[in-house]
């Protein structure tokens, strides 16, 4: 690997979604957005159910990236999430009615928790949409 680039994993309980070098990494952590480039200095955070943009050679690859952490130290990147997608792998029809689904739960709850749920439902679909847009 070269000092001008970063390695990163983005993995997931079930296999490693992605394993290779990039120019940039960018996520949103719980403060606000975060971009990360090769020299970088050690860097936590936890992340958002939203995306992570990885740049490799001029081209942007978005990924659906359902919180977790993010961790970079000496050139290395980790994300650690419960799921994540590559945007150009997600089936757009079905993260649509997901959303549709979670609305009508969200319309119909009547508790705090299912209210909760439903959010987050709705949230999980949105990273999903917006990583396929971007790909």
């Amino acid at each position: 690997m070269s000092d001008k680039k970063i390695h990163l994993k983005i993995i997931t309980p079930e296999k490693i979604v992605f394993e290779g070098d990039a120019d940039s990494v960018s996520a949103m952590g719980l403060s606000g957005s975060f971009g990360i480039l090769p020299g970088h200095i050690p860097f936590m955070s936890a992340l958002q159910v939203d995306t992570a943009k990885v740049s490799i050679d001029g081209k942007e690859i978005t990924y659906s990236v359902m919180g977790g952490a993010f961790q970079f130290k000496d050139n290395e990147a980790i994300i650690l999430t419960e799921a994540a997608e590559c945007g150009s792998d997600i089936d757009t029809a079905r993260a649509k009615l997901a959303k549709e689904r979670a609305e009508a739960q969200l319309s119909n709850a009547q508790t705090q928790r299912d209210i909760k749920i439903a959010n987050a439902a709705i949230a999980r679909a949105m990273a999903r949409l917006k990583a396929a847009s971007k790909n």
